[in-house]
């Protein structure tokens, strides 16, 4: 018996690494084809001038002065989209959890709401809401910030709610009001500690979002990193490729650090 169970799990496995091999060529193999293609140069040689220029941002600005404005106003965008999502999620889930649980069904199916709709419709929705954000707050592309959160609060919910939900967050904010902490001790010194993983999943796929949202920027006619790399596959492929693909691998990374996150904090449940 005890035999049977040792062939029975080296066969699962076996089959474990062979799926995770396949999975592992189908996802690699776009990339490296994306990577052999940049590195074409005059009558197909192998050339590193792509990345020579990519690499050095006063040439990229000078030669790619469109690409150059998508990075610097995604960059913006990155930073405001995943700021502005935790500051106003964060203290709304955990409000919700403690004071009004009777709407948390509410505010999950409010919350996910922009997956249901489609990216066009968000836009016709949203065109007239920008004729009067560009006429008080001006057509500057960090606007898109309001869309953006709109955009990331499915995923950020989620994740954060997931993260509440492993934690007794009512007793932990009593324990501390019991012990004269006011509601931002609580928030700051007890909740976000806990809910660390959580906030950083959130933080995380709101970036991946920002980075690869093309639809309504395009439309509604403000300028990122996917709108940029459109325009420069019309006059320069091999950039335009080279940028798509640093952004594959930067979505890459960003995910293998929010599994390292998790596995920290799980590993530091268990020690405690």
């Amino acid at each position: 018996m005890a035999g049977l169970r040792q062939r029975r799990a080296r066969r699962q496995r076996a089959l474990r690494w062979v799926v995770v091999s396949l999975f592992a060529v189908l996802f690699l193999l776009p990339l490296v084809a994306m990577f052999e293609f940049t590195t074409r140069g005059a009558g197909g040689g192998f050339s590193w001038e792509t990345w020579r220029v990519f690499f050095d941002w006063g040439a990229l600005r000078e030669a790619y002065p469109i690409l150059w404005t998508g990075m610097k106003a995604s960059f913006w965008l990155v930073l405001l989209s995943a700021a502005a999502t935790l500051v106003l999620l964060v203290p709304t889930v955990v409000w919700v959890r403690l004071r009004l649980p009777r709407l948390r069904r509410l505010v999950e199916f409010v919350s996910l709401l922009p997956l249901t709709i489609p990216a066009i419709v968000l836009v016709v929705g949203l065109a007239p809401v920008y004729a009067w954000v560009v006429y008080f707050v001006g057509g500057s592309s960090l606007t898109l910030t309001f869309a953006y959160v709109i955009l990331a609060l499915p995923f950020a919910y989620r994740a954060i709610d997931a993260g509440l939900s492993a934690i007794d967050v009512r007793t932990l904010s009593e324990a501390a009001r019991s012990l004269g902490a006011g509601w931002a001790t609580v928030m700051w010194k007890v909740v976000l500690p806990n809910i660390r993983s959580a906030v950083l999943s959130a933080a995380f796929l709101t970036v991946a979002l920002v980075l690869g949202e093309f639809t309504i920027a395009s439309l509604l006619n403000r300028d990122n990193i996917q709108v940029a790399i459109n325009q420069l596959g019309k006059s320069s492929a091999t950039m335009s490729v080279a940028v798509s693909l640093a952004a594959l691998v930067l979505a890459f990374v960003l995910l293998f650090l929010l599994s390292f996150a998790g596995r920290r904090r799980h590993r530091e449940r268990k020690t405690s």
